[in-house]
């Protein structure tokens, strides 16, 4: 009889959509592991323009071959999430810091409405066409596990390596039904905030810069920041080092290419780290980098040079002229 009972909950669990259909392989799936569980996970395709999601792919012909143009459209069965609503102003010591991670209440309405479901693992999927898509989806990724979510994984190559595999897209409107997703928890020990920052630079914990190198050394800087440079101690993990290009998407490194390009520009892949960029973009991806797929425990410096400068806290830059 107990048996029979455990069979029955586990049938019952299963009906609930609450038993988890499949094991995610990693924090990177391909379009071919994608293509053979599309029915067993939930799909989110993030982007900065929503109407990329119901816009076709176009293709321009080069010697006598269809070539991908603009990328469009969405994994059938995707859910959209509009990346721009995943972050909000927020009053930090009388301050305005811009682009932060929305609160429970608003990001777990923002799930609800874009219709995701609770108890299914989530493939996160961006256009793919630049590595700043790469850290678009990072950035839900990210945003994700800080508020509970444990079975996460992000297309390699997005919308984009989804089609140069010879998937079809679907142009369809993003289904209108609401979901029951909602968040478990809020995970700190992957976010930061500028005192832990200001300890590790004094105290010698490394610190991950995710921006161009131009930022880094403080021949540029975004009208987000006060000051250019650097913050004191940081070591950069630019852009262009964190993925490459690959039959024209851009793809993740794997781990051992990673622990190279890491090792190549002075970072420990297993010393516990804290990412930032200017405003916690480009931070998302250095993070999933190190937090995700090396492994290391890493935070994510929210508020970023943003926050930083606004606070008039010292940066390392170039001399004035």
């Amino acid at each position: 009889m107990n048996r029979l009972h455990a069979l029955l909950a586990l049938t019952l669990l299963a009906a609930s959509g609450l038993a988890r259909a499949v094991d995610l392989p990693g924090p990177v799936v391909t379009p071919q592991w994608l293509a053979a569980h599309q029915a067993e996970v939930t799909v989110l395709t993030v982007l900065e323009d929503p109407k990329a999601f119901t816009t076709a792919p176009t293709y321009v012909t080069e010697d006598g071959k269809q070539v991908l143009d603009e990328v469009g459209g969405h994994v059938p069965g995707s859910l959209l999430v509009e990346f721009g609503k995943l972050r909000a102003d927020r009053k930090i010591d009388g301050r305005t810091i811009k682009a932060m991670l929305v609160d429970r209440p608003a990001f777990e309405a923002l799930m609800q409405g874009a219709g995701v479901p609770a108890g299914k693992p989530i493939v996160v999927v961006s256009e793919g066409a630049t590595g700043n898509d790469l850290d678009v989806a990072a950035r839900l990724y990210w945003s994700l596990k800080y508020y509970g979510a444990t079975q996460l994984a992000i297309l390699d190559g997005g919308t984009t390596g989804w089609l140069a595999a010879g998937n079809a897209v679907s142009t369809d409107a993003a289904p209108a039904a609401k979901g029951n997703w909602v968040a478990t928890a809020e995970h700190k020990a992957i976010l930061a905030d500028s005192e832990e920052v200001a300890r590790a630079s004094k105290a010698g914990g490394q610190l991950i810069d995710a921006r161009p190198v131009d930022f880094y050394v403080g021949l540029s800087k975004k009208s987000s920041t006060t000051k250019a440079g650097h913050i004191a101690g940081a070591v950069v993990l630019p852009p262009e080092a964190r993925s490459r290009a690959s039959a024209g998407a851009e793809r993740f490194l794997d781990r051992a290419q990673y622990e190279g390009v890491l090792k190549a520009l002075r970072i420990d892949p297993a010393k516990p780290s804290i990412a930032y960029c200017n405003t916690g973009h480009l931070a998302s991806g250095a993070w999933f980098v190190m937090n995700e797929v090396i492994g290391t425990p890493t935070k994510l410096y929210d508020g970023s040079m943003h926050e930083w400068t606004a606070e008039d806290r010292p940066v390392v830059g170039l001399p004035a002229p």
